[in-house]
């Protein structure tokens, strides 16, 4: 009769554990990134009364005789690749895992793993937890800044004052395209047709250039027109020309006679550059000083072959314009951080106000042979045990694994709170049947003592 006591006790301490991780199941229903417990409840030791015995000549075996001494806890199981539900927030650094995986995030030199991706950055620019745990991840090759260098995970600053900001590059090609009528009385005028095109030295400074397009009258089929470099002027539209030598092919500025455009009197199509074929000159902007030259050092490759001279009612539409046809060397402005994207592989580029887009850096992530092995740190961290399985270092790339990240939304908790209320309807009956296994102990004792009265 003791041994029931002691069983109800048993039974009464496990179903109070149960009744725990219930309790903190439904606490984190709203938790970012919770996961559930389930708890597990295994029989424990046996009294033997009686040993087992073989069957022999007349007489049968007979089976052992066991008193169970009640239930113990076997195991709190966590489910970690259960996933809660997505909540979109819209916010740049909040992202979620599609997948097994964990984010890797670092903290007075410990690494831990989360679920949790809701992150911000602090006052240096580090991709920070609301803890401030490092996001951990790999950094752009020096080599090669288009690509990433897969190596021991660092923390990723990818707002610092290094990425803040995008470099300039001066202006390597022009083109002009559009048409010239012939019957256009400006082209014959002094003024000529005005042409006019932004470009960017390397400290990327802007400035514009001013082109005029004549009419050659010593032509008499009307199809060869001069093009001169008028002006070269900066931002408060302040001429650089007496500090600078400016050339179109071999002309110099304002020249008599320019670059000579030839197009076909009878279909109007470009010939080329002197009716050689040749479709593009070069611009040059060169220090009279001798000093290093701040615009493109071969100077600014442009290229006419896009000219027509079609009928347009006496209208010359004629344009100019910075970079070749396919937007290369049109130059930059140095560059203002205007935001960050996240791909689904968690490579993160910076977007700025002059049309860069930069790799700043990819998030890593970490995957085990046994995620329930993890150990909770608390805060909704994990660390590794010697039955989850080791972390190399490094991480991987969530894509490789079939795994994306979802920028603009969270892992919400996993709880299922019916399951949880089912749960603790069973845990308090069960707790009731063993406090009842105690009162009728009692009971019985106590009707033994009264045998004696």
């Amino acid at each position: 009769m003791m041994r029931s006591l002691y069983s109800g006790v048993a039974g009464l301490k496990s179903h109070q554990t149960k009744m725990d991780v219930i309790g903190n199941n439904i606490a984190n229903v709203n938790t970012v990134g919770f996961k559930a417990a389930t708890v597990s409840f295994s029989d424990v030791l046996y009294q033997k009364t009686q040993s087992a015995s073989a069957s022999s000549g007349n007489i049968g075996g007979i089976n052992a005789k066991q008193i169970g001494l009640g239930t113990a806890v076997s195991s709190i199981y966590t489910d970690l690749s259960a996933s809660g539900s997505a909540q979109n927030t819209n916010n740049t650094y909040d992202l979620m895992i599609e997948g097994s995986q964990f984010f890797i995030v670092s903290n007075a030199g410990g690494t831990y793993f989360t679920k949790v991706g809701s992150f911000t950055v602090d006052g240096v620019g580090n991709l920070v937890t609301y803890n401030g745990e490092y996001v951990m991840g790999w950094l752009p090759d020096p080599d090669d800044p288009s690509s990433i260098k897969r190596d021991i995970v660092k923390p990723l600053a990818i707002e610092s004052d290094a990425n803040k900001y995008a470099d300039p590059e001066a202006t390597t090609a022009a083109y002009v395209t559009g048409n010239i009528d012939k019957l256009d009385t400006k082209l014959t005028s002094a003024d000529g047709h005005v042409m006019t095109m932004t470009i960017y030295d390397k400290q990327g400074y802007s400035y514009t250039v001013k082109m005029k397009i004549t009419q050659d009258k010593a032509v008499a089929t009307g199809a060869t027109y001069d093009v001169v470099v008028t002006d070269v002027v900066d931002s408060n539209n302040k001429t650089i020309t007496g500090n600078y030598d400016v050339t179109l092919g071999n002309t110099a500025l304002n020249a008599p006679t320019g670059v000579k455009l030839t197009f076909d009197a009878a279909t109007g199509k470009f010939k080329g550059i002197g009716g050689d074929g040749t479709l593009e000159t070069i611009l040059k902007i060169e220090p009279k000083s001798g000093a290093g030259d701040v615009f493109a050092d071969n100077g600014i490759a442009v290229n006419f072959e896009n000219a027509t001279m079609y009928s347009s009612s006496g209208s010359t539409n004629i344009a100019m314009y910075g970079g070749d046809i396919e937007g290369q060397g049109k130059g930059k402005m140095v560059g203002t951080m205007i935001g960050t994207s996240i791909n689904t592989d968690g490579k993160i580029y910076g977007t700025y106000d002059n049309g860069d887009i930069k790799l700043l850096g990819q998030i890593a992530v970490a995957s085990f042979a046994n995620a329930s092995g993890l150990e909770k740190a608390g805060e909704n961290l994990y660390i590794a045990s010697r039955n989850s399985g080791e972390f190399d270092g490094i991480g991987e790339d969530i894509s490789t694994s079939g795994g994306k990240i979802n920028q603009g939304v969270i892992e919400m908790s996993n709880v299922d709170l019916s399951k949880e209320f089912t749960e603790m309807i069973t845990t308090q009956r069960g707790f009731q049947a063993n406090s009842r296994i105690i009162t009728t102990s009692d009971t019985m004792l106590e009707e033994l003592v009264n045998l004696k009265r």
